[in-house]
């Protein structure tokens, strides 16, 4: 027999695979689990497909700020007895690093979850097993907002919210814990460190970010050592300020019942009046260059071809988006089918496109045997070529475009996912009927435009490839590609061929 609380954990499990976070972009990574070979599959083009254009008008969240600057949304969902919270606050994330502090934002998102004025760590983790709730702080190294995502049956709720609420507005940062997270993180750097993958998106992230905040993608191990309490207090009460966070409210709760237990528990989350400084654009990026990271006795070789790209309020990011689609976007993708279908060279290559408030990136990615790595390069920058000088064919334009619709409207059975499309409108300013007008959208994009921006976008001059193996073994094949710099596993630089 199932007892209550195996059913509270089962719902809050069903939950949390249903609920997508509201992150921009994700670029895809060979060596993660990936999906089943479709080798050998006869596509016999029976679905029952409809031509129609989608037509949608998603209900509209309650909006509400709140006299401390907070805007709340609330969306009710009455179906299953679940409640959902994502509190999301501009100007706590990592971009805002102070320069001799590289990573404390990253630090104090996961601290606070370690004790407050009234809770230790143990009773933070009790309160929520009992519940069978769950509240998790985080951010990036590059992203503007740290996030809190809280997830509770309803009938808890009341109590998830007050855990939430103090862990948001009184965190301790105990020292002893403070330590044990140092410890746990310098272990996580060095395993990092010996991750191929790894450390090719570290070569490319300073390749194509320079000198910006988002050219880092994990703590280094002195600016760890420099991150005290006294420092993660000063980052918490500086950057932790309800004047420009957003607050969604998702499931079975009303909006007045929503209302009334935010305000109770953060309306007297005092505002600073300080606006969150604007973010900037990364330096441009250079000529076209090969960047190698010596790996020795490697028998595979990481690869990350890509370039600048643009930033989420760009026009041109749906096309990019369905160009992204086209040559690298899942198993159908033009890079899986030729590197893995039909030469065999790897278990997987996707690619993914990459824009928030400042000019971000496109990149494809995969690994491969070190002896196809002349034949693996050839072929990526064959398939940006096809981009540039070719029209893309009628029928797998529109089935590229069909499939991006239609998980569009796939993901509107979550409610979650509905609200966190309204967080992204808050976030960019985008119009009421943004994502309404979405399939239509799509629906008007053209090959014309897609190789436009593929010309614009991926012109030959501004490739970077990054590889990570053998250099004894490889770095004569990359020279066929151009200048090629080479750079150990530390990312000092040995020198140039």
């Amino acid at each position: 027999m199932l007892t209550r609380r195996m059913l509270t954990m089962f719902a809050v499990v069903a939950l949390l695979c249903a609920t997508p976070q509201a992150q921009v972009a994700t670029q895809g990574q060979a060596g993660q689990m990936q999906p089943p070979s479709s080798k050998g599959v006869v596509i016999k083009g029976k679905a029952p497909v409809s031509n129609d254009l989608l037509k949608i008008a998603l209900p509209r969240p309650h909006e509400a700020d709140l006299p401390n600057g907070l805007h709340l949304m609330v969306f009710e969902d009455h179906r299953a007895p679940l409640v959902q919270m994502q509190l999301q606050i501009r100007g706590a994330g990592g971009y805002y690093d102070p320069a001799d502090l590289p990573g404390i934002a990253t630090v104090t998102a996961a601290m606070m979850v370690e004790g407050t004025t009234t809770r230790n760590t143990r009773q933070i983790a009790q309160e929520q097993e009992t519940m069978a709730s769950m509240v998790s702080l985080g951010t990036s190294l590059g992203s503007q907002a740290a996030s809190m995502s809280v997830y509770s049956l309803a009938d808890n709720f009341d109590k998830t919210l007050d855990l939430a609420a103090d862990i948001l507005l009184n965190p301790v940062f105990p020292d002893e814990e403070l330590s044990r997270y140092k410890t746990r993180q310098r272990a996580s750097i060095m395993q990092a460190r010996s991750n191929p993958s790894f450390l090719a998106q570290e070569r490319f992230s300073r390749v194509i970010y320079g000198n910006h905040p988002a050219s880092r993608v994990m703590l280094s191990p002195e600016g760890l050592d420099r991150v005290t309490r006294d420092a993660l207090v000063a980052f918490h009460k500086a950057h932790y300020v309800p004047d420009e966070a957003i607050i969604a409210v998702v499931g079975d709760i009303t909006v007045a019942e929503a209302r009334k237990k935010v305000e109770a528990k953060f309306g007297g989350w005092k505002r600073s009046g300080v606006p969150v400084p604007p973010v900037q654009d990364p330096p441009p990026v250079g000529p076209a260059k090969i960047y190698l990271v010596d790996r020795a006795n490697s028998v595979q070789t990481s690869l990350i071809v890509g370039a600048a790209g643009i930033n989420r309020m760009n026009a041109e990011y749906e096309a990019m988006s369905l160009m992204n689609t086209v040559i690298g976007g899942g198993p159908t993708g033009r890079l899986f089918l030729n590197l893995r279908e039909e030469k065999g060279w790897t278990y997987g290559a996707y690619s993914g496109l990459s824009a928030l408030r400042y000019r971000g990136h496109w990149s494809a990615s995969t690994e491969i045997r070190g002896d196809v790595t002349e034949g693996a390069v050839a072929e990526i920058l064959n398939e940006i070529n096809r981009l540039r000088t070719e029209r893309i064919a009628d029928k797998e334009f529109a089935d590229k475009k069909r499939s991006m619709v239609a998980s569009f409207a796939l993901s509107l059975e979550a409610p979650m996912s509905i609200m966190s499309n309204y967080i992204t409108s808050r976030i960019y300013n985008f119009p009421a009927d943004y994502w309404d007008k979405y399939p239509q959208r799509m629906a008007a994009i053209t090959q014309d435009q897609v190789q436009a921006d593929a010309k614009k976008y991926l012109d030959a001059g501004g490739i970077q490839i990054v590889a990570v193996g053998d250099a004894k073994k490889i770095v004569d094949v990359l020279k066929k590609f151009g200048t090629v710099e080479v750079y150990d596993t530390e990312g000092k630089i040995k020198g140039t061929n």
